[in-house]
């Protein structure tokens, strides 16, 4: 039996936030549970940095680390479950787990990231 699964249905179908951003940090994908955990819409996410939904005290390191995967197209985090304070649209602090996978041209250069998130 073949299964044809329409990608944007799916992931606006699962639990978890899933968040794609390009290569300076800005959101290209925004999933429906990412607006859930995070309090803003696709069309607010969508072209914004990352520094949305990252603390501002973690702002700086998390830089650091992204550019560094970038050039590097590698993440010393590969399939760990990460655990870290991630920001609400309404100021508070959420604490969020997630996996985070490096994404690539047809050049095999590092083009952004793909994260799953979940609360």
């Amino acid at each position: 039996m073949k299964t044809s699964v329409d990608l944007l249905q799916l992931l606006d179908a699962v639990g978890d936030a899933v968040i794609v951003a390009d290569a300076q940090e800005h959101i290209v994908l925004w999933n429906a549970a990412a607006t859930r955990i995070f309090g803003y819409s696709e069309g607010e996410a969508l072209g914004q940095t990352l520094d949305m939904i990252v603390p501002e005290r973690q702002r700086h390191r998390h830089s650091e680390g992204y550019g560094h995967s970038m050039e590097t197209g590698t993440t010393r985090y590969g399939t760990s479950v990460l655990k870290v304070p991630a920001k609400h649209k309404d100021g508070r602090t959420l604490s969020i787990a997630f996996t985070v996978g490096m994404l690539f041209d047809e050049n095999h250069r590092a083009n952004g990231v793909a994260a799953i998130i979940r609360r």
